[in-house]
């Protein structure tokens, strides 16, 4: 396995996911506040799943979104 390569590879997958998953979180709380489903000031709790299947990962992480 060439290392470089391979951490490079992880590197631009976790950027992906981060630049996608911030995009999409600030929109879904923005539109929550907006309509009233979701208080401003509000806590939401979020779960991430982290799945690769042909190595058998499965990895939940869990947090809160802080509004204020």
């Amino acid at each position: 396995m060439n290392e470089d390569i391979f951490n490079m590879s992880v590197r631009k997958f976790l950027k992906k996911v981060g630049v996608t998953s911030q995009r999409e979180i600030e929109t879904a709380i923005r539109a929550a506040v907006e309509n009233g489903s979701l208080k401003s000031g509000a806590a939401p709790e979020a779960k991430v799943v982290l799945s690769i299947p042909a190595v058998g990962l499965e990895v939940i992480i869990d947090g809160t979104i802080e509004t204020e």
